[in-house]
């Protein structure tokens, strides 16, 4: 079969796009208009093709670099290559879907979760935060439990947006993974108010810490 190149999917890409889509997905941030069971069906049928989705991350749409991270292979890249697609995925589609699609399935993931969680920017934190409240949940020895309490209650509360998010996940799954600290972070959640008030559609859980915490471990102790 011949090579797909970049520019025939840039413009199946650009068949693709719809004006509808755009503006429900710009009211989250993602600047494009592909409807995304459209996208990962596109990705379906390319397989992995780890030198196009390089391609494709390179034209810097978000489209395509939605789609490269569809068709990449996790593995392949380098430290410093995640680190700088990082430093450029500014959609937090894009973010999210580079941390949880490849970055995760990275052998790098552990040296980058160290690395970003004390980066400056708190984009690039968020990231960090979100690599170790995986570890929380899936690998939690060695972590300092505690310690990242004491994070979570000193800056949640005046974290910008995306950072406070991704601390407000890890206070919630601390709570939830871990019994012997469940009581500190309901009580932080308690007192800081973080998203306390976030509009949550009916039948889904607030993201507010112990709301979270209370109805994961209700669910954990079903018969």
């Amino acid at each position: 079969m011949a090579e797909t190149t970049v520019a025939e999917v840039m413009a199946e890409l650009a068949a693709l796009e719809d004006p509808k889509a755009r503006v429900v997905n710009e009211r989250h941030g993602d600047d494009h208009g592909v409807n995304l069971g459209k996208l990962r069906a596109v990705a379906k049928r390319l397989k992995t093709q780890q030198e196009l989705a390089r391609g494709l991350w390179a034209t810097g749409d978000t489209a395509a670099r939605l789609l490269a991270l569809l068709i990449c292979r996790p593995k392949a890249f380098a430290r410093d290559e995640l680190d700088a697609m990082l430093r450029e995925a500014r959609a937090p589609k894009v973010h999210d879907w580079l941390v949880n699609y490849v970055v995760k399935k990275n052998p790098h993931a552990e040296e980058l979760r160290l690395a970003w969680f004390a980066d400056p920017d708190p984009v690039v934190a968020s990231a960090g935060w979100a690599l170790t409240t995986e570890r929380v949940a899936k690998q939690p020895a060695g972590l300092d439990l505690p310690g990242l309490l004491d994070v979570v209650e000193a800056e949640m509360k005046g974290a910008p947006d995306r950072l406070q998010w991704a601390m407000n996940h890890c206070l919630a799954q601390i709570g939830i993974e871990h019994p012997e600290h469940r009581a500190r972070a309901l009580d932080i959640g308690e007192r800081l108010e973080v998203l306390k008030d976030y509009p949550t559609s009916p039948g889904c859980t607030s993201p507010f810490a112990p709301t979270w915490i209370n109805e994961m471990v209700r669910r954990q102790h079903q018969p």
